[in-house]
């Protein structure tokens, strides 16, 4: 296997892995938002661009809700910089949270 092979495949791994600790770090307050730097400090063993890329997929999957922590608006990250965006799960995040639905992107 070439180096250029194997680092795809972790970084696919990673990406999968990421993905489910973003997204059960969201679900820890439940109904309320969190803020993603505070996602970015519980998480600081994941970089900031890894971060990003899972809320990404996350919320374009439908799994988060994310908004503009001053006007409390639906946002995303191509819209607003990280530093001002929120997120809590949808009804689809707490299903793949469950186990009700499944994802092959997000590891639970």
């Amino acid at each position: 296997m070439d180096k250029e092979l194997l680092n795809k495949r972790i970084s696919a791994g990673n990406f999968v892995e990421n993905n489910g600790s973003v997204l059960r770090t969201v679900n820890l307050l439940k109904t309320k938002y969190n803020k993603l730097k505070s996602i970015q400090y519980a998480l600081n063993h994941i970089e900031k661009n890894e971060i990003e890329n899972s809320v990404n997929y996350l919320f374009e999957a439908g799994y988060l809700n994310l908004r503009h922590t001053e006007n409390k608006q639906p946002t995303s990250l191509a819209d607003t910089d990280f530093c001002l965006i929120e997120a809590k799960l949808t009804a689809k995040g707490i299903q793949l949270l469950a186990g009700v639905i499944s994802d092959e992107c997000v590891e639970i």
